[in-house]
């Protein structure tokens, strides 16, 4: 089963979906959210692309791949920009996003058999 095999990255999927959502609400209750806006924008499409890749994996798409290399990259970018605040949800979700990154790019870099 699809949702086996890809276990580990779908749970890493889940929590950096839920951090960035997370972030994104905590941003928009700073003192300066206009500041944050890349932030919040980021958030919410790695938040997005997160959910994806996961419901793609956990449906055994064959598209599950190519989905989760564009979900490292993103996470990746939403990653380094929360990394850039000192904020304790940025960093939370720094951290989130760059453990996604990681499975991500491993998912869709392992040969799959046909």
């Amino acid at each position: 089963m699809a949702h086996q095999t890809f276990a580990s990255c779908i749970a890493a999927c889940q929590a950096c979906a839920t951090a960035c959502h997370h972030c994104a609400t905590a941003c928009l209750q700073e003192d300066d959210p206009k500041m944050m806006a890349r932030c919040i924008a980021l958030d919410m499409d790695c938040a997005a692309l997160c959910e994806l890749a996961a419901a793609a994996m956990a449906r055994g798409s064959e598209n599950a791949a190519a989905i989760c290399a564009l979900c490292a990259t993103i996470c990746g970018r939403c990653g380094d920009e929360c990394a850039r605040h000192a904020h304790d949800h940025c960093q939370a979700c720094a951290e989130a996003c760059r453990r996604c990154a990681e499975e991500c790019q491993a998912m869709s870099t392992t040969p799959r058999a046909a």
